[in-house]
């Protein structure tokens, strides 16, 4: 694929290992946009978003899958749902947070996050019968054990799901002021051993992982997903089961903004008409703001129409 936003999903041939990589460089810097994040913050909020996606695709059946980091940070909680078609939205709870470089010269992500004994990871999905009876959600949860995303990601699949997993996940941010940052590059990848992985080849695989370059340098160079997984996995041979487009897509609209004020009640949409003469909505997820003026609100307050049989 092109180096817009993908995600591709492989499995070695001898069907033991799993592997998912992605770039999702622009969906990042558009959730960098919409949000106005700090430099910090925005590298948090990408890694969430990007493990919601490829985490999303190790699970059958998926709707939608949401990730809800609290920390005990400054940067509050890092919410991310991803659906089954590749879109994906999120939010932090306190976007302009951001600390000081850590002694590594790096963006401090999990002093940001906070990694403290109350940290927990939430992840809770939602899945489809046929004929389109729904199950329950499942929720799933972990303590934090960094605070910088990935490891969490994979501390919860080895506790939660039982599956051995190697997650990384980067953002790689410009220099630009703290409030006007731009993504220059971000992705990850996910592998994950199987029941009856061979020990060798998962040493292997260690070791390649160990030796390959940070995701964002080598979506600095131009790989795509699919050669991310080449330089991860090494000698190993993959086959691809699936690639599919990345994006940044809420789904929120001003039809659910009509809806949110509706249910206010009548006396509540009285005083938004006497006091503000309009209401404004603001999409916690995607930072979209409606804007309902008098006629809207007057027409909330019109009884319908009664129907002509």
């Amino acid at each position: 694929m092109s180096n817009h936003d993908h995600l591709v999903q492989a499995i070695t041939t001898d069907a033991t290992i799993r592997a998912i990589a992605a770039v999702t460089t622009g969906l990042a810097d558009e959730a960098c946009r919409r949000h106005r994040t700090s430099r910090t913050a925005t590298a948090a909020l990408g890694r969430a978003l990007t493990g919601a996606l490829m985490l999303g695709r190790t699970f059958k059946d998926l709707e939608r899958i949401t990730l809800q980091f609290r920390g005990t940070g400054p940067l509050g909680v890092i919410t991310a749902e991803a659906g089954a078609s590749g879109t994906v939205r999120g939010y932090v709870t306190n976007p302009a947070a951001d600390l000081p470089l850590n002694d590594k010269g790096k963006l401090d992500v999990a002093g940001l996050v906070g990694q403290g004994h109350h940290g927990m990871l939430y992840v809770i999905r939602e899945a489809a019968y046929e004929m389109g009876f729904t199950r329950e959600p499942y929720c799933g949860s972990v303590p934090l054990v960094s605070g910088e995303i990935a490891e969490d990601i994979a501390s919860y699949l080895t506790a939660s799901e039982q599956i051995p997993s190697a997650v990384s996940l980067g953002v790689f941010v410009g220099p630009d002021e703290v409030r006007d940052c731009r993504v220059i590059a971000a992705g990850g990848f996910l592998i994950q051993a199987l029941p009856g992985a061979d020990l060798e080849i998962i040493a292997a695989i260690e070791q390649s992982v160990t030796r390959a370059p940070h995701a964002t340098e080598m979506i600095r160079q131009g790989a795509d997903a699919r050669e991310i997984l080449q330089i991860a996995l090494g000698d190993i041979p993959f086959e691809v089961l699936d690639e599919c487009p990345l994006e940044f897509r809420c789904t929120c609209s001003y039809e659910r903004a009509v809806n949110i004020v509706t249910a206010l009640g009548n006396e509540e949409v009285e005083d938004m008409l006497a006091k503000d003469k309009g209401a404004e909505l603001t999409c916690h997820f995607c930072s979209e703001v409606y804007w309902l003026d008098e006629a809207a609100l007057a027409g909330i307050l019109e009884p319908p129409l009664p129907l002509v049989m």
